[in-house]
């Protein structure tokens, strides 16, 4: 059974990411471009150039989930101005999967 109820922080890779990426690959972003270490309390999301869709790496003590969203209708409001890691609350986060834009 999933359970993310450790996860406090969550970041989101601004900019763009290829969702044809796997969990190696993006485990690899995470570590080498923005030096982070995938833990229980951390949820790392990826949005590609369609804004429909994001994918979600998180390490659940003993292996990695790769989770994927796509909307059926809408977009998600991805920051697209810059290449970094940007972390977000739990409000933040909610707001994202909601549809709301992030600041």
């Amino acid at each position: 059974m999933l359970d993310m109820s450790q996860v406090r922080n969550y970041y989101i890779a601004v900019g763009y990411t290829d969702l044809r990426r796997g969990i190696d690959s993006l485990a690899a972003i995470v570590q080498l471009q923005y030096g982070q270490e995938l833990r229980e309390d951390s949820l790392f999301l990826f949005c590609g150039r369609r804004t429909d869709r994001i994918k979600a790496l998180y390490w659940s003590g003993d292996g990695y989930i790769l989770l994927y969203k796509r909307l059926s209708n809408g977009n998600f409001q991805w920051p697209r101005t810059e290449v970094e890691l940007r972390k977000l609350d739990a409000r933040e986060f909610r707001g994202l999967m909601e549809g709301l834009k992030v600041k």
